[in-house]
């Protein structure tokens, strides 16, 4: 991916919640598109290898969370984690993280990941296919600036971090204002 693409037009499988249903588990399926993530808005996107992950729950996420206002005062709407997990898995590891201020986006079955290119297989880990790390700053559903961590391929030995870091992104915008 690069400066300039548009990201792929795909549909996520969401799960959200719906306290007309009731009970114990007052959710309902809604599907939404690439197009009502990003069409007429500019957003930070970050993908990783996992919900629950140790690199992916103690820095990025949190990083991106706690640094929202500053994101907010660089022009940033929203802030959204993509990761190749069901909404289930996204919705849990969302309430555990406590998040407020970054939505997560479930890519079930890869295929967002797939056709932006960062799809990855990590079995070497017991993984299967997953999203290599990466962030990009997106306005109306075109890459605006992309950081990828160095490195892609199957079965990568290392999970690197840092370029898609919130510092990084953010260090990025002020100085492109």
């Amino acid at each position: 991916m690069q400066k300039g693409a548009s990201l792929p037009q795909v549909t996520f499988h969401t799960r959200v919640r719906d306290d007309s249903i009731g009970g114990d588990n007052p959710f309902k399926w809604e599907d939404k598109t690439t197009s009502d993530y990003f069409s007429g808005k500019r957003v930070i996107l970050f993908s990783l290898p996992g919900a629950f992950t140790p690199t992916c729950s103690t820095y990025q996420l949190p990083g991106y969370e706690k640094g929202a206002a500053d994101f907010a005062q660089q022009g940033i709407d929203e802030l959204y984690c993509l990761s190749v997990n069901d909404s289930f898995v996204m919705n849990k590891w969302a309430q555990d993280q406590g998040l407020e201020n970054v939505k997560v986006i479930p890519d079930g079955a890869g295929e967002f990941s797939r056709r932006m290119g960062m799809l990855v297989d990590k079995s070497n880990i017991g993984f299967g296919p997953r999203s290599w790390r990466y962030a990009a700053v997106v306005n109306d559903g075109v890459v605006e600036a992309w950081f990828e961590e160095p490195g892609i391929c199957d079965n990568h030995g290392e999970d690197p971090y840092g370029v898609s870091s919130p510092k990084t992104v953010l260090a990025w915008l002020k100085e492109n204002k």
